[in-house]
């Protein structure tokens, strides 16, 4: 694999790492800043937004740029986006600058699978992508903790001070390590082009399965934190190990799922929902015991990232005439995911039916998510088998022309 890749991964590092962290230093700004936590909690919701909102505008708008120069430039935001977070004077300008810090995230992504998938031969497409995506879920094992601990010893400021420089780190990469004179790296199919490949309908049930797929993970594991503590019976200071633990199976799943995609994408798709929803129906039974309740936190993770990759490749696959924007939607796609999952296993709870409920919730999430792939897989079927067909009519309303101009 080329070094190209680590330079990918490094800017997922930093990415993965500002977009979680904020969580754990919720108290810390709430308290800095005189703002209730749950006024706090909304700088969570604008980076959100700003991923939503920022990936496809900003695939959109930079269709013609060199996918090399892209990249470095959504670094240098994302560097000001952390920078003046750390700066804000007060809680309404670090709300602009986390939804600035958002902005670049969706497109980061999604064109950085392109360039990942020009850097290798096409047998190794779903590799290079999960090698990129290694950064985000190291991110939850190593800089998110580093972060966390940094922001309440030295304040909250600081760590946004230590992710700018991850950013930098990361723009300086790239420049060094991604090819001038890569395919992947060349000038996109143009905001028309890109915005013709978005309409097709494989596209949007690619879109709909990540919605779908990725809402029954943040149906649960919004809402993992209760579920130790009340039905496994952790005490709250073993939290942030458990979600460590989810980190590696994240990252465990998230390399198991780029190397049997390459072997056969659709099978993992199919195999990663269908142990997605298995694992979260069997969370009452696993969240019964302290060992069990371990286990089920990385089989979670395992199982929701195994399907990572597979689905950035459909919908690469769907848009092949123009990827990056497409990629890029369906990185908004899983924010959506996470707040409408979140929102999901939050009804649940609040109709009283226990606190592994928004597990169950998360389970039928995944069965639909199986059921759009299912569609989508038999919508590719009816394109295939009607192709020939519609070939063999062309040609032959041209034979007589044929014959004439023969015959003349």
């Amino acid at each position: 694999m080329p070094l190209a890749l680590l330079a990918l991964a490094v800017g997922a590092f930093g990415i993965g790492t500002t977009e979680f962290v904020m969580m754990g230093l919720l108290p810390d700004v709430a308290a800095d800043l005189h703002v209730p936590i749950p006024t706090a909690g909304h700088l969570v919701s604008a980076y959100a937004l700003g991923v939503v909102i920022g990936a496809p505008l900003l695939a959109a708008v930079t269709a013609r740029m060199r996918r090399r120069t892209l990249l470095m430039s959504l670094m240098g935001l994302f560097v000001a986006g952390n920078a003046l977070s750390a700066l804000a004077p007060g809680y309404d300008s670090l709300l602009a600058a986390r939804f600035l810090s958002g902005l670049p995230h969706g497109a980061f992504f999604g064109v950085g699978a392109v360039v990942a998938t020009g850097l290798v031969a096409p047998e190794r497409k779903a590799r290079s992508v999960s090698l990129m995506f290694l950064g985000l879920t190291v991110a939850n094992i190593a800089g998110v903790p580093v972060a966390t601990l940094m922001g309440q010893h030295l304040g909250w400021r600081a760590t946004f001070l230590g992710v700018s420089a991850i950013g930098l780190a990361a723009t300086a990469s790239l420049a060094l390590l991604i090819p001038r004179d890569l395919t992947g790296s060349a000038p996109a199919a143009g905001l028309r082009g890109e915005v013709a490949a978005l309409k097709s309908l494989p596209v949007w049930l690619a879109l709909g399965t990540t919605v779908a797929g990725f809402g029954a993970l943040f149906s649960a594991y919004s809402y993992i934190t209760p579920m130790l503590t009340d039905a496994a019976g952790y005490a709250d200071s073993s939290v942030t190990l458990l979600l460590a633990l989810f980190g590696v199976g994240a990252t465990i799943g998230n390399l198991l799922g780029g190397r049997l995609a390459d072997h056969a994408m659709r099978a993992t798709l199919f195999g990663g929902l269908t142990s997605l929803a298995l694992v979260l129906a069997l969370f009452p039974l696993l969240m019964t015991t302290a060992w069990s309740g371990a286990l089920a936190v990385v089989l979670l993770g395992v199982a929701a990232f195994v399907t990572g990759t597979p689905l950035n490749l459909m919908v690469m696959e769907k848009a092949a005439a123009g990827p990056s924007l497409a990629s890029s939607a369906n990185q908004a796609a899983f924010n959506l995911a996470n707040a409408g999952g979140a929102w999901i296993g939050g009804l649940t709870l609040a109709a009283g039916f226990g606190a592994t409920s928004p597990a169950i919730a998360g389970a039928a999430l995944a069965v639909l998510g199986l059921a759009v792939a299912g569609v989508a897989y038999g919508v590719d079927r009816r394109r295939a088998a009607t192709a020939p067909a519609g070939r063999e009519r062309i040609v032959a309303s041209h034979l007589p022309q044929q014959a004439q101009a023969l015959h003349r």
